[in-house]
């Protein structure tokens, strides 16, 4: 559904789950700012955000760690080199070892709230008339409430059926699917 230029739209993308839905769809690159575009189907993008946080690195941190860390602090200044985009930098926190391999346990922190409060914030400022959410999260149900208590449209873009919890995809206003075909168009 195209809408008039003068519906402002924020795009609030969780990395991990993107990471997760182009993985799934087997891509390797993403036009973040293409899909921006695509995802707020015709609206005024305010501002994009994108949330993560930066790999494990050691206090002695192997190459691999160093060149993981390297790519993705280079990939967030991409991002940040974009109009209008923003980087919401969560991090990781240690959970202690798997029992069966022994690998240690990552587990991201502040993403969530980050996000929530982005929204919220934006909604309650009468800044935007529509929050597009690239998100399978299910914690973030009670941001969406609110903003849509606001009068705020909430767009999910969301990957296939089983990347979502179906209570985010039912509270959305608007669902629209990413498939590997759109990605590949916006390369």
């Amino acid at each position: 559904m195209l809408v008039s230029k003068s519906e402002k739209a924020a795009v609030f993308i969780d990395g991990g789950y993107i990471w997760k839905i182009r993985n799934k769809l087997g891509i390797t690159r993403i036009a973040f700012d293409k899909f921006v575009e695509w995802a707020a189907d015709g609206s005024f993008v305010l501002r994009s955000y994108f949330y993560d946080c930066l790999p494990y690195q050691s206090a002695s941190p192997t190459e691999e760690e160093r060149i993981r860390f390297s790519k993705k602090q280079k990939f967030f200044m991409y991002l940040e080199s974009l109009d209008r985009f923003t980087v919401r930098r969560g991090r990781l926190e240690y959970r202690g070892c798997d029992k069966t391999t022994g690998q240690p346990i990552f587990q991201q922190k502040q993403v969530d709230i980050w996000l929530g409060l982005d929204i919220a914030s934006l909604a309650a400022k009468n800044k935007i008339d529509k929050a597009v959410l690239v998100s399978g999260d299910s914690d973030l149900i009670p941001a969406l409430r609110v903003v849509k208590e606001d009068g705020v449209v909430v767009r999910l873009i969301h990957g296939p059926k089983d990347t979502y919890h179906k209570n985010l995809w039912e509270i959305a206003d608007e669902r629209c699917e990413v498939t590997k075909a759109i990605l590949e168009s916006l390369t």
